[in-house]
Formats: structure tokens, C-alpha cells, sequence
């Protein structure tokens, strides 16, 4: 065993290793390939272990070890006890160490399909990328998955690892043959750097010290490569840019905006802008719990104050006045999916970048990524660890980079807004140019104005439930009531669309979604003409039903739940449908083999089989006479 040093000798040691600053780095690869191995060793090599750990360690690799008598140098990572007896690592495990040279943050991830979405994490801070390859395996899917993902991240450096050399005889020929595979599999993703290391992580073999049984590697042996890398951070070249933490206000003699540095560097005296309103300033003073300072740069975290008062608020963007952020509510990006439930075009997510949050869609799927060839093809949604390239739209513009610039102000994630879970990761690639193109244009005659000439007020009233539930029924009692009374309507039904608007769309999730989209955006023209709509439609998932919502003011969106219960249902089944479907002759079909999430707090919910369709029709109107609606 090495003779360790004393915890007062590390820390002496470590105080003198940053004179090439910090490297962050990812190990990735498929399972099973030595990641956590390799950090392991790196760990022991660098002398950062106490004797206490070292205990430890010896005693877990004797209970959980794979190694025989000698150390397990992954029992270090493998921190979970399901990871110990399964041997893998199941989430992303951050390790530091130091040499003379350098100081490092490392996060070791898991290999598994179903954990791809650890590796997109552990890879968005990283600056280079350890791509681990089994000798005796070669390059597997999961090796250019990971590739690809590091690519995405914004990784431009590459260390392939070509490990358990010692298991494919230290063959020179197998190391070349792999190196080869790589680089022709990769050769599109155009990295800065490709470093291929042949060794054997559990024995060191090149990776702290140099391998007599691989001399004829003429190629730096890893620690060497990951110590005299030039990767020095070019964060504080790139423009400024500040999102906005918290607006600090304790008294009324001071206004502050708190937040971290993103990029670039500041001063007193420089000219700044908020994104967002394109309002100007002059940063007055940089201010920090020890005092002010005389500049800031990417990664401190500090409060300005400016020369005067504009309007700003947490979310806002701050940025060099000669270098703006591009502010829009449209943009393409790469999106990777992260949750079982598949992405689906047209749904609505809640969208956070920064500070910001905000409700946004992806309007079009443009492709996904065959992680195999890397080749691009057609796809109408996303599923769980798939890669594509996506239109985005957002509720409101928002201030951003191209991810490949500056990370934070280009990152964003998707998040599902009835349960909070983050659905999936977003890297911006560009503006869209028709985001620039079109305005809106003020008209003369407004909604308020139609309302009036026609003495109502608008509203789309959603009726919503299964099949045979009556939904049209009472739409259309509805219609004719108020059309009776002198009312001004319009009746959107689910079948009738589908005849013209909705003709091309099928009943899978992802067209059911845009069948919904596509009617609330009809509904709203609308309600903008000052009409009554009834709108009859299956509408089977919250998300739309919440969208369409949103699209019109408070108050204007009335949801009506048709409810009666399924073997109800099956009983009418005044088209048959249900026949049909217990046949398997038609499949997605809602109620069967596709799902119905039920309103939760509708403005109306109607039990079809303790009223009768007169008596539903007579309680909207009610409703609507309550609310205010029929003037």
C-alpha cells in the first residue's frame, strides 16, 4: 500500500495545485466499461484518500469487491447500496482531486440506457469528456450515445479510454482497431481534441504512471493529458451577462440586483441593458458581503447597483450594452427527452432558463437522432433518452445565447406543470428568423367592441368527457337555446373538424394533442369576435384542456365535464364505437388503450345519467346568465 500523507500534508498540497485552475470532467461510456475504476484510481493514485477511508475501503472491497484480494477501486464511487451489490452506478456521483499541477471535479455516471438522462447532467459543467471503451467489447451503441450527448453539452474535448487493455493481451493492433472505429463513428461532431489512451484503470496502466507492457504507446498517459490540457475557461471573454437572482431592496436608500455572473466580466462604469426592455444603465457598484468590489467576472456571485432606476425583476437579464443577448419567443434547439412519458408536439410545459420561468410549447418536431449512425429521422414524438431537434414557442420572449456560446443563458429544461417533474433538457441553437418577421397588428375594432354590438360577452364553453357521455347533445341544445334567446354563438364539434381542419390528424397522444391545439386556437378567433363557442370534444389529457384555458382571458374558458360511467357508456354506445373497440377494431381508442384524465375542478360537471339533456343544457345557460355572459 502507498504511505498516505497526513490530512495537514494533503492540505498543504492542495493549497499549492491550482496554478492551471479547475478542470471539470465526466466519465461516461456503457456499463460495466470502468468508469467508476478509473476514478477510483485517479482518487488513490493522487494521495487524497485518509487512512480511515483507505479502511474502509479495503474492508468493502473484501464484502462487495469484484476484484479478488485487491482493492475495488469503484467501491469509492458506488456510493448507494444497491449500487455496491448490483455493481453499477446509478446516478452521478462528483468526486474532487488535486495534483501539483491542477485541481479536479469529476462526476462519474452511470452507463445504462435508463439512466442516460444522469450523463446529461454530470456532462452540462464539464469541460472534457473521459469516454470509457471496453477492449474487449469495442464501441457500443451506449459509447455513442454518450458521445453525442457530450457534443450536445457543449464538450469539445475527448479523452477515449480504451480500458482492461490487460484483458485483450495489450494487444497495440485491438487498441488501433478501436481508435479507428471511433473516430470514423464520431469524425461529424467535430470536437477540439480526440486523445486515445490505451490502459488498464484497475492496475494503473496509464494512468498515473506509464505501462511497460504498453511501451509502444508514444501518447500521453492520462493524468498527464488532464493536467497539461489548456482549457482555461474563456467564460470571462464572452459577453456579460447577469440573470437576475433577486431584486434587494431592504430599504428605500438601496436597490440592488443579486445574482451570479454567467459570463464575462463588469465594472463600475460600464454600460449595461436589460434584455428584456432594451432599458440602459450604468453599473454605479458591485457590492458582496465583504465589500465592494472593482470588477466581477463569470462565476462570482454579487449584487449591482445602477446609476438609476429602470424597471428590472428576477428573470430579467442584464448584459453588455454592445453585445445583447437575442430576445424572442421562438427558437430551435436540441432537446433531450428525460421522462417515460413521451414529448409530445404541441403540449404545453412549463419552460425554465436562468431565473425564468415560463409556460412555452414545442410546436414542431423537426427530427430525432439515431444515436447508432447519428442520422437524422422523421419522428411525431419524443421518448424516454431520445435525442431531437425542436421548434420552440414560448408564452412571452426571453433573453438567450446559442448554447454552444455561453451554456447558462442557452441551457433551458422542460418541466410537466400539473406534477413538477422536469421532463426534459434543452440546448438553444438559433432564433427563428419568423420570430423577428411578425407583429401583431392593432385593429380598430376590438373583442370588447364586438362583445358589445352583439350585447354578451364572449366565452368558449369546453364540453369534456368520453364517448356517448352526451357532449354534443347538450352543445347542441345549448347553441339552440341561445340562438333562440338572440344570442350570437358558434359550435366547434369533435367529429365535424375532422372532416376539414382536422382531417390529416389520427388519434394517437401526439394528434390528439394537436387536434386540441389546433381547436383552441380556432375558439379564440372566436371569442376575439365577441361569440358564445361551444366546443365538443373527447379532449382526453389536462395539459390542452389547461392550454386552451390560457389562451383567453380569465373567466372565458368554462369547462363543462360530461360525466356518466363506463359501463354506461358501453350500454349506448350510440356509434358503436365501443363495440368496435372491445373487437380490436380500433385501436387509441379513449376509455380502452388510451387514457382519460378527468377535469378536477370544472366550472360545470354534468351526470348524464341523473339529468337529462334538457335539463343539462338549461344549467349552462344558468351558469352563463350568472356569470354575466348573456348581457
Amino acid at each position: 500500500m502507498a504511505i498516505q500523507e497526513s490530512r495537514a500534508e494533503i492540505i498543504e498540497r492542495l493549497s499549492r495545485s491550482g496554478r492551471r485552475g479547475v478542470l471539470r470532467l465526466i466519465t461516461c461510456g456503457s456499463v460495466d466499461d470502468g468508469k467508476s475504476t478509473l476514478i477510483g484510481r485517479l482518487l488513490y493514485d493522487s494521495k487524497l484518500l485518509f487512512e480511515d477511508q483507505l479502511h474502509v475501503l479495503e474492508r468493502d472491497s473484501k464484502k462487495h469487491g469484484t476484484a479478488g484480494e485487491e482493492i475495488d477501486f469503484a467501491l469509492l464511487l458506488d456510493g448507494l447500496e444497491a449500487e455496491r451489490e448490483q455493481g453499477i452506478t446509478i446516478d452521478v456521483a462528483y468526486r474532487f482531486f488535486a495534483t501539483e499541477k491542477r485541481k479536479f471535479v469529476v462526476a462519474d455516471t452511470p452507463g445504462h440506457e435508463q439512466y442516460t438522462r444522469n450523463m446529461a447532467t454530470g456532462a452540462s459543467t464539464a469541460d472534457l469528456a473521459i469516454i470509457l471503451v471496453d477492449a474487449r467489447k469495442g464501441v457500443l451503441t451506449q459509447t455513442l450515445r454518450h458521445t453525442y450527448i457530450a457534443h450536445m453539452m457543449g464538450i469539445r474535448h475527448i479523452v477515449l479510454a480504451v480500458n482492461k487493455m490487460d484483458l485483450a493481451g495489450h494487444s497495440r493492433a485491438r487498441f488501433h482497431e478501436i481508435v479507428s472505429q471511433y473516430r470514423k463513428a464520431v469524425e461529424g461532431l467535430e470536437f477540439e481534441s480526440i486523445t486515445p489512451i490505451p490502459m488498464s484503470a484497475r492496475h494503473g496502466d496509464n494512468v498515473t504512471v506509464r505501462s511497460r507492457a504498453m511501451d509502444w504507446h508514444d501518447g500521453p498517459i492520462l493524468l498527464e493529458h488532464l493536467e497539461d490540457i489548456d482549457i482555461a475557461s474563456d467564460l470571462r471573454s464572452r459577453p456579460f451577462r447577469f440573470p437576475v437572482q433577486w431584486v434587494n431592496r431592504p430599504n428605500l436608500d438601496f436597490r440592488g440586483f443579486a445574482g451570479t455572473v454567467v459570463a464575462g466580466a463588469v465594472k463600475p462604469g460600464d454600460p449595461i441593458v436589460a434584455a428584456q426592455s432594451g432599458k440602459t444603465a450604468t453599473v454605479k457598484r458591485i457590492v458582496t458581503a465583504d465589500g465592494d468590489l472593482d470588477q466581477a467576472g463569470a462565476g462570482d456571485a454579487v449584487t449591482l447597483v445602477l446609476d438609476r432606476e429602470i424597471d428590472i425583476a428576477r428573470g430579467d437579464v442584464l448584459a453588455a450594452a454592445e453585445a445583447r443577448p437575442e430576445v424572442s419567443d421562438q427558437f430551435a434547439a436540441d432537446v433531450l427527452w428525460m421522462h417515460e412519458d413521451a414529448l409530445l408536439p404541441g403540449r404545453s410545459y412549463l419552460l425554465k432558463s436562468g431565473t425564468v420561468s415560463v409556460p412555452a410549447t414545442v410546436t414542431a418536431l423537426k427530427h430525432a437522432v439515431d444515436v447508432n449512425t447519428y442520422e437524422k429521422r422523421p419522428v411525431k414524438q419524443l421518448e424516454m433518452n431520445e435525442i431531437g431537434f425542436c421548434n420552440v414557442n414560448a408564452a412571452r420572449p426571453i433573453a438567450f445565447d446559442p448554447y454552444q456560446e455561453i451554456r447558462d443563458t442557452g441551457a433551458f429544461i422542460l418541466i410537466d406543470r400539473f406534477t413538477n417533474q422536469t421532463m426534459g433538457a434543452g440546448m438553444i441553437a438559433f432564433g427563428l428568423r419568423r420570430a423577428q418577421n411578425v407583429h401583431l397588428q392593432a385593429m380598430d375594432v376590438t373583442k370588447a367592441a364586438r362583445a358589445k354590438l352583439k350585447g354578451q360577452k364572449p366565452a368558449i364553453l369546453w364540453f369534456t368527457g368520453l364517448s356517448g357521455a352526451g357532449k354534443s347533445t347538450i352543445a347542441n341544445l345549448v347553441e339552440k337555446k341561445l340562438a333562440q334567446a338572440g344570442h350570437h354563438t358558434y359550435s366547434l364539434d369533435g367529429d365535424n373538424v375532422r372532416h376539414g381542419l382536422n382531417r390529416d390528424l389520427g388519434f394517437t397522444d401526439a394528434d390528439r394533442v394537436e387536434n386540441v391545439r389546433r381547436i383552441g386556437e380556432v375558439a379564440k378567433l372566436f371569442v376575439d369576435a365577441g361569440l358564445i363557442v361551444t366546443c365538443s370534444f373527447i379532449s382526453p389529457f389536462r395539459a390542452e384542456r389547461a392550454l386552451v384555458r390560457e389562451m383567453v382571458a380569465a373567466g372565458e374558458f368554462v369547462e363543462v365535464f360530461v360525466d356518466a360511467p363506463l359501463d354506461v357508456l358501453i350500454e349506448r354506445d350510440p356509434k358503436g364505437l365501443y363495440r368496435k373497440a372491445q373487437a380490436g377494431e380500433i385501436r387509441n381508442f379513449t376509455g380502452f388503450d388510451s387514457p382519460y384524465e378527468a377535469p378536477e375542478t370544472p366550472e360545470l360537471r354534468i351526470d348524464t345519467t341523473q339529468a337529462t339533456a334538457e335539463d343539462a343544457a338549461d344549467r349552462v345557460i344558468a351558469f352563463l346568465r350568472g356569470a354575466g355572459k348573456l348581457g
